[in-house]
């Protein structure tokens, strides 16, 4: 199954933009979420996730205090609000979703989504 992305585009420097995720029908148990972004030329980072069953949250230190992932109304379904945006955030955001079993360091599984273009103008 592969996660629906909505949202991003294109906006000035300091403007806000919301990315939202949902994990369709058929997906298998999972329960940790979250954004990662790749500019041009460089390798895909993490931006923020979300533990679905805690909510407990986590952050790329370049967009703390500007960004604010959680969890949606539907299960399953995460959002990203950004706020204060730069022009450096600009990049294709990726959502993603993945089972961790226990103190697991990687998932037994994960889904990812197509992409969707972030793009801040100066």
């Amino acid at each position: 199954a592969q996660l629906v992305e909505s949202g991003g585009g294109l906006v000035q420097a300091g403007g806000s933009l919301r990315l939202s995720c949902a994990a369709p029908p058929g997906t298998f148990t999972i329960n940790r979420m979250g954004w990662y972004r790749q500019a041009p030329g460089k390798r895909r980072e993490l931006v923020a996730t979300i533990s679905l069953g805690s909510g407990s949250t986590n952050y790329a230190d370049s967009v703390k205090g500007r960004f604010t992932i959680s969890g949606g109304d539907a299960k399953n379904t995460i959002n990203l609000q950004m706020d204060s945006l730069k022009p450096e955030d600009t990049a294709v955001y990726y959502c993603y979703a993945a089972y961790y079993r226990g103190s697991d360091h990687d998932p037994a599984y994960e889904y990812w989504g197509q992409g969707t273009q972030v793009t801040v103008s100066s």
